[in-house]
């Protein structure tokens, strides 16, 4: 079982223990970048089966990094976690920032998918040896930049930042906002988080240096060690120093590089000057990071079907039906029996009109399904297909007002709704739970299903292709 907490600075040991070897080599996949921008989009976590789970929320959608294992951890099962985790939501599984070798294994887990290749958010990522050294004629360039820096400033020096030098920091911090010209709210943010990263510097996760010159910073930079990758979270420079860019670059990944075998600079977020700033520095491949949203199987429905027995009618829920529905919904003595009660989660006052909205909300994001069962045109009862896993499981509930009981409308209609979702709906699995002290769900199920186990609480059904 997932439980979530928000991501604080307390807990970054913890967080830096998966990203440590963690070999995925995308900034995302990283404490630094976990501490930047938790604020922003609403970063919490969890850990399962010592795999990490790291969940976002962003505009009232919920996505989550690909889980990252250490030691034993096996990676399937923080996933079935994350599924088990939506399926008790309602909300399907969804991840951004997918390393693009785990595309194809999300891709088969889920029934259907949409993926979403996020070319605007690409990590630039070169060679370490490259970076530290700038050798042969490809960086010539970069190296001309470098001698005229060493020529226009001799005495500058780069050296390690430690928390005796926050002075130095804040004037550095300063002197840079007095030039900086971005007006975007992005651009903003990412200069008070990187601000903020820079306090952190008497801590171990992080390698912090600059670019001194006349006892003033006059750039700096902040990188992480994630597995093979070095990846670089804060990058700064005062323009004023011509070449004082490449020259921290190099002396950076020298200093720091090590055995890495990359250095990731991340993303460019879409600015314009960055993205032809990086690609000078000739990355040796592009971080791909992948959206994946699963579907459940309702996706492929237009509308709610109709649906045929002998003496009944399965359909959608009218207009007509909302009274009738309302009190079945409201009526506890059934709702005993049905396993929920609305009260949790239920969003103003329990009106006709209530109901029947959560049933067309639920349909709408094809996270539900409920059939009106009619007989004789007249509404009797619901059943409905819930749950699903994204992975060709469901599971069905069924009831019936109390004055059509004990007629065998709920096994007819829950039969008919069980045999369309195998056959129709091409569902691998569905399932149902009665308690067990309720023997006529019980006679009813077993009409129609094979009861697979039980536990203290309920007996468990189901029926597959």
């Amino acid at each position: 079982m997932l439980v979530f907490r928000n991501i604080t600075l307390r807990d970054a040991p913890r967080l830096r223990k998966y990203y440590s070897s963690c070999r995925y080599g995308l900034c995302e996949y990283s404490l630094g970048v976990k501490l930047m921008w938790r604020k922003m989009m609403h970063s919490t976590f969890a850990e399962v089966g010592e795999c990490l789970v790291v969940k976002h929320c962003i505009d009232g959608r919920v996505f989550f990094d690909y889980p990252v294992a250490i030691g034993s951890g096996k990676v399937e099962f923080a996933l079935s976690a994350i599924d088990a985790y939506c399926a008790g939501l309602g909300i399907v599984p969804s991840f951004s920032a997918v390393p693009e070798e785990f595309a194809a294994s999300l891709t088969l887990r889920y029934s259907r998918a949409q993926i979403t290749n996020l070319n605007a958010w690409r990590d630039y990522i070169y060679d370490a040896q490259d970076m530290s050294t700038f050798a042969g004629r490809r960086y010539s360039g970069q190296r001309n930049h470098i001698n005229r820096f060493k020529k226009l400033y001799p005495d500058a020096v780069f050296r390690p930042l430690t928390v005796e030098d926050e002075p130095l920091i804040d004037e550095f911090w300063a002197a840079y906002a007095a030039n900086f010209s971005k007006a975007t709210a992005v651009a903003r943010t990412e200069l008070c988080a990187a601000r903020e990263l820079l306090r952190r510097i008497d801590k171990p996760w992080f390698f912090a240096a600059g670019m001194l010159h006349d006892g003033k910073l006059i750039s700096l930079s902040l990188g992480e060690r994630c597995g093979e990758t070095l990846i670089i979270h804060i990058e700064k420079a005062l323009t004023s120093y011509e070449g004082v860019y490449p020259a921290t670059v190099r002396a950076f990944a020298e200093l720091y590089g090590g055995n890495a075998r990359y250095v990731n600079r991340e993303d460019d977020a879409g600015d314009k000057g960055l993205r032809t700033s990086k690609l000078q520095y000739l990355p040796q491949k592009m971080g791909i990071k992948l959206s994946l949203t699963a579907k459940t199987e309702l996706s492929a429905l237009d509308e709610i079907p109709t649906l045929k027995t002998q003496r009944l009618t399965l359909d959608a829920l009218r207009e007509e039906d909302k009274h009738s529905y309302g009190t079945l919904c409201r009526d506890d003595e059934r709702n005993r029996w049905w396993g929920y009660d609305y009260r949790s989660d239920l969003v103003g006052e329990p009106t006709d009109d209530y109901f029947l909205q959560v049933t067309r909300h639920d349909f709408e994001n094809r996270a539900a399904i409920n059939f009106a069962i009619r007989l004789d045109g007249k509404f009797i009862g619901e059943a409905v297909l819930y749950r699903f896993d994204c992975r060709g499981n469901a599971e069905l509930g069924c009831r019936i007002v109390p004055e059509a009981a004990h007629n065998g409308y709920g096994a007819e209609a829950f039969a008919a709704v069980a045999n369309w979702a195998i056959y129709e709906l091409r569902l691998a699995h569905v399932f149902a739970k009665c308690y067990r002290e309720n023997t006529a769900s019980e006679r009813m199920l077993s009409s129609c299903m094979q009861r697979f186990r039980e536990d203290d609480t309920f007996f468990y059904f189901e029926k597959r292709v």
